[in-house]
């Protein structure tokens, strides 16, 4: 790798990729409040903490510490509020966020309970897309959207056992209600991958102050080992180059498939979140 093209891991990266998550995550929840009324949306210090309904991958607490600092009487207020919906809190918090966040969470009873990373790629302007042989990309139609997300929500479904283990796991209603409230974020765009004409993965990507997050990939289990990430995640490349972003990032699990293939593309690992939890408390 050349020295243009590495990213320096400091906190001015890290709070630009954390506000750049904090808003997809308010778009989406916002998107959720059509069905479901008491959803959260709450500034706390730089960060956000979202609520969109009963098991939501999109309840969380992000982009804390890594600006603005919030005092108890906010953080007593977001977690009456994640009580009065009857659901745990969940904290996620980068490695270079302030190290005073960890501390006041574990001693109000905050658990670790995972990690993630979060890497990066400096983009280049006139990049290629370059699929596999027999695989095939194309942008999502609107009348493909549900073909869409059920490829990537069986693909989710059955995730790969390399590396380790996430601590989570979702209803299927709820997973698809939230792949359907991220797709309504702005600059978000949905890829579809085909072999033989079938569709066997599909991709996201959100373009946000020169930001391309990609929000998540998936494969069938039967088409796996066959290129079909790879090619996501080089046209998603392409794109986002095009579009004029001059960072891509993704969030993985530590050591997993997904990891090891963004790093096969140049992604360098930039920092990782702790994922702090407190059960569902009656207020």
């Amino acid at each position: 790798m050349s020295p243009e093209s590495t990213l320096f891991a400091g906190t001015d990266l890290a709070a630009r990729i954390e506000r750049v998550e904090r808003s997809l995550l308010e778009e989406g929840a916002r998107a959720a409040a059509q069905r479901e009324p008491r959803v959260l949306v709450r500034p706390i210090g730089s960060g956000s903490a979202v609520w969109a309904g009963p098991n939501s991958p999109l309840g969380k607490v992000v982009g804390v510490g890594v600006g603005d600092d919030f005092d108890d009487s906010a953080l007593d207020a977001v977690e009456a509020a994640f009580a009065e919906r009857d659901a745990p809190v969940q904290f996620e918090v980068s490695t270079l966020a302030d190290p005073a966040v960890v501390e006041r969470l574990t001693r109000r009873g905050y658990l670790l309970t995972g990690f993630e990373n979060v890497l990066g790629l400096r983009l280049d302007q006139g990049g290629q897309a370059n699929s596999a042989a027999d695989v095939e990309i194309s942008a999502v139609a609107p009348d493909e959207f549900d073909t869409w997300l059920n490829v990537v929500a069986d693909g989710f479904a059955a995730p790969d056992a390399q590396g380790v283990a996430s601590h989570e796991e979702f209803p299927r209603d709820a997973l698809d209600n939230s792949i359907r409230d991220i797709a309504s974020a702005t600059g978000f765009s949905g890829l579809l991958a085909r072999i033989d004409g079938v569709a066997v993965g599909g991709a996201s990507l959100r373009l946000a102050d020169g930001v391309a997050q990609f929000c998540g990939a998936a494969t069938l289990p039967a088409f796996r080992r066959r290129g079909v990430q790879a090619s996501l995640l080089a046209a998603r490349l392409a794109a986002a180059a095009a579009a004029g972003c001059d960072l891509a990032v993704v969030t993985t699990l530590p050591g997993s498939k997904s990891q090891q293939n963004v790093q096969q593309l140049g992604f360098q690992l930039l920092y990782a979140r702790a994922i702090l939890v407190r059960s569902a408390r009656l207020s």
